[in-house]
């Protein structure tokens, strides 16, 4: 699991397993965000198992998909307030943490997202799904 930190309280990373989960709470984090549809692949764990092995490490869990089609999501006041939250460590994930990557600019204030469009376009990120909207 590669963690990339993209903010002091936001983390995005690549698809978790339940298995995770332990080290993700013992790394701080509050919160677990999964920004990846259940079925986009075979072999990827189910939302409802990762759910449940963080509500057992005692972390929020949300099961927020996105999709290239439906960017920024069904919730995106949701996904803000998650993001925004200085109190509460957020680990975002995905297929590769692009969308969770992109989800945070969007996220941004006005003042702020410009600076945080240049950090993650920085660490690589393609951020063409922030940029059609």
């Amino acid at each position: 699991m590669k963690i990339v930190q993209l903010s002091d309280t936001v983390s995005v990373s690549e698809q978790i397993t339940p298995q995770n989960v332990a080290e993700i709470a013992a790394a701080g984090f509050k919160v677990i965000v999964n920004n990846r549809p259940d079925g986009e692949a075979r072999n990827q764990p189910a939302s409802a198992d990762i759910s449940r092995a963080a509500e057992a490490a005692g972390l929020r869990y949300y099961y927020l998909p996105v999709t290239g089609y439906n960017f920024p999501g069904e919730d995106p006041e949701l996904m803000a307030s998650l993001m925004n939250n200085p109190d509460e460590p957020v680990l975002a994930f995905c297929r590769s943490g692009t969308r969770c990557t992109n989800l945070w600019v969007a996220t941004r204030s006005s003042d702020d997202i410009q600076d945080a469009f240049n950090h993650a376009r920085s660490l690589g990120y393609d951020l063409s799904m922030v940029v059609r909207r």
